[in-house]
């Protein structure tokens, strides 16, 4: 609710030095509307009449506003470190049962905790075709999705960029087939792949002129296939 005060001065300056006197704040915290203007009288003597200022304290809505985000940046911030640590936690735990040499290393961007597992032993966790290392991201965001049931984060695990590596040759490998498909007219049917690597897949062709992409069967045996335009 606004403080206010209604004063009678001779003067607006006046009226502003009571009134902020009486509530205790600086200048710019204050509003001042004229109720009614002072009158002068004959020669500033004679007839003189009082103004009526009203003062209002300004509802400091900005500096609530900025009160606010920093409570919803602090909440955000433990969250996401609840969240960091619980997936870090897993993980560490993993490489301690299995006795590896491998460092954790777990940041946070928007709403994925991003963890880089380097060392030594770091490689042997990516297996055929990144599949062990699919199995381990599995169950990192199992584990954070049983300890923290309304988390809305998702776990993405990397050794040795093998994500990135792993995208671009998918790439070469969809152009490489998509060319064979156009030239056989044949259609091709790819291995199994996780819809993460199907996604790759189906985006590197989608505006392709001579071919088309579709997935069958059901995960983990879901495969993707390369048909030529008819």
């Amino acid at each position: 609710m606004k403080q206010s005060l209604e004063i009678k001065s001779k003067n607006i300056d006046i009226a502003i030095s009571q009134a902020l006197g009486q509530l205790r704040v600086n200048r710019e915290d204050i509003e001042v509307e004229v109720i009614k203007e002072p009158i002068k009288g004959f020669l500033g003597l004679i007839g003189n009449k009082e103004g009526i200022f009203r003062i209002t304290v300004k509802q400091k809505i900005e500096a609530m506003k900025k009160q606010e985000s920093i409570k919803e940046d602090i909440t955000t911030e433990e969250e996401t470190l609840k969240e960091c640590d619980v997936v870090k936690d897993f993980l560490l735990n993993i490489v301690k049962n299995l006795n590896m040499d491998i460092e954790v290393n777990v940041n946070q961007e928007k709403n994925v905790v991003k963890v880089n597992l380097t060392g030594k032993d770091a490689s042997c966790l990516i297996g055929r075709r990144g599949e062990t290392l699919d199995s381990i991201q599995f169950l990192a965001g199992l584990a954070l999705n049983k300890i923290k049931k309304d988390s809305h984060f998702k776990v993405l695990i990397d050794i040795e960029n093998y994500r990135s590596k792993r995208e671009e040759s998918l790439i070469r490998y969809a152009n490489k087939v998509a060319r064979e498909v156009a030239k056989t007219r044949r259609t091709k049917k790819l291995d199994y792949m996780n819809p993460y690597e199907r996604r790759i897949i189906h985006s590197t062709l989608q505006n392709d002129k001579f071919v088309k992409t579709y997935s069958e069967g059901v995960d983990p045996y879901r495969r993707l296939v390369i048909e030529y335009k008819k």
